[in-house]
């Protein structure tokens, strides 16, 4: 017989923490997206017991090292939205469930106006002359309507989310507008939206209620008002920003 193996394996070197903390970064926003998308059903069950496994170990990588964790969470948030990737909302649900309400809106408040200010000043500094060339006639309506409104174009643009992401970012790099302003009023502008998201995330059941998923344990009345809020709130803020906007385009 082999004598076992006693020896003490040396502790993960710092960047093998790193590493493995993105990937659970990775994990739980590609899990919660299968599980909000109706995976749930689709999937076998050896491959849900697998995602609410690596959840947990998750969960426990976050007792233990929080500071860590939230560090993590917040790189991985700044380089999603400063290159625009796909994946920002579920990643804020993701947050809201796993931070709770208060942390996760403060990480995705600042996360998401620091990726924004990324993608900003690579559009006005490494890939201006790119983007000009390639969006120069739409981008011709955004610099008029900014010319105009000021700051309050970019905040409007900011509460509406059917304003694309990227599009915000690339054509406000191409104006005047100093980078502190862009932060404040980005900041300000997705403010109320990431307050709606967060609270979504938090209304998602538990690992608990994942474990033994029932329709009534998903579609909690918190998570319906949440859903129902965000697929009205866009079309509130346009009917405000519209009456507030429209003076200045008629004159």
């Amino acid at each position: 017989m082999t004598e076992p193996d006693n020896t003490i394996q040396p502790p993960p070197t710092r960047r093998g923490r790193w590493l493995l903390l993105a990937a659970g970064g990775v994990l739980l926003v590609a899990s919660l997206g299968v599980l909000l998308s109706g995976g749930i059903g689709q999937a076998s069950s050896a491959i849900f017991e697998l995602l609410i496994a690596l959840l947990t170990q998750l969960r426990q990588a976050q007792t233990q090292h929080p500071v860590a964790v939230y560090c993590g969470a917040f790189v991985l948030y700044v380089v999603v939205a400063g290159l625009s990737l796909p994946g920002a909302a579920i990643m804020t649900l993701a947050y809201g469930w796993m931070f709770r309400f208060w942390p996760a809106l403060i990480l995705v408040s600042l996360s998401s106006t620091t990726g924004a200010t990324v993608a900003f000043l690579m559009s006005r500094y490494l890939l201006r002359d790119v983007i000009q060339h390639r969006f120069g006639q739409q981008l011709a309506g955004f610099n008029a309507a900014f010319e105009r409104e000021g700051a309050f174009y970019l905040f409007t643009l900011r509460l509406i989310p059917a304003a694309p992401f990227f599009v915000v970012n690339a054509g406000m790099g191409l104006t005047p507008i100093s980078v502190r302003t862009y932060w404040w009023v980005s900041q300000l502008g997705m403010l109320p939206g990431t307050i709606l998201y967060v609270y979504a995330g938090t209304s998602l059941p538990g690992l608990d209620e994942l474990k033994n998923p029932s329709v009534t344990k998903i579609l909690s009345p918190q998570l319906l008002i949440a859903f129902t809020v965000l697929g009205l709130f866009p079309l509130l803020v346009k009917k405000i920003a519209t009456r507030f906007v429209r003076p200045s385009v008629d004159n």
